[in-house]
């Protein structure tokens, strides 16, 4: 994977009758405070052939085992491929316009630039010959922009990554979702008496994103080691 190069073009949305074959090829997962080898048994255990390390910055101070180097050396002895796309799909962008007024990174503004776009291009085109796993810190895909950013492109597009999570366990992207809107509590929306339409889940989806993302995405003063 870290040596193809794909056309740098806005993914087309994947027809459906791809899309649960490269679905079933795509993960998201988060470093968390794995060893590198309770890391490297998760990836394995859920045939994972390339990790896409989406990380801002792909070192640690805290886990340097997850630096670039020594990741990408681990992950050669298992025969697993490393490509760094943190500089097109990373949640810390550098262009200033990406932030809002109070410093925090707008997902919806960086999910429109180029740069996102051709990562995302990238990151489909690896799925005709990998099963790939998307990779940041944050355990949680709900504290982490591979969830809340990249998570929902995707599914745009006709994908729906599924998170390995620190337990060992897969969380599909719509049991995501399901925990967002409890998590914002516009779940509650959905509950209608026999006069009142249920709201459009999509448009409620989309809203839930926004406000998560508004308290968990990057802010200017945070920690710069955070992805």
């Amino acid at each position: 994977m870290g040596n193809d190069s794909p056309p740098e073009t806005v993914p087309p949305a994947v027809p459906p009758e791809e899309a649960a074959r490269l679905g079933a090829r795509l993960f998201s997962v988060g470093h968390s405070h794995h060893t590198v080898e309770t890391f490297l048994a998760l990836l394995c255990e859920n045939g994972v052939t390339a990790v896409a390390d989406v990380r801002s910055s792909p070192y640690s101070r805290r886990l340097p085992h997850f630096n670039r180097r020594d990741l990408e050396a681990a992950l050669r002895t298992n025969e697993i491929a490393y490509v760094f796309i943190g500089d097109r799909l990373g949640g810390r962008p550098q262009d200033a316009g990406l932030y809002d007024e109070r410093g925090v990174v707008d997902y919806a503004r960086v999910r429109l630039t180029p740069h996102f776009r051709e990562g995302l291009a990238r990151l489909v085109y690896g799925l005709d010959r990998y099963t790939i796993a998307m990779m940041c810190a944050e355990d949680d895909p709900l504290d982490c922009h591979r969830g809340l950013m990249i998570a929902p492109a995707l599914v745009e597009l006709g994908l729906a990554p599924r998170h390995l999570r620190r337990d060992g366990s897969v969380e599909t992207t719509a049991e995501m979702e399901d925990r967002l809107l409890r998590e914002t509590k516009l779940d509650r929306r959905l509950v209608r008496d026999l006069f009142t339409p249920a709201p459009d889940r999509t448009a409620l989806l989309a809203e839930a994103y926004r406000l998560w993302a508004g308290k968990k995405a990057y802010r200017l003063e945070e920690d710069p080691e955070r992805p």
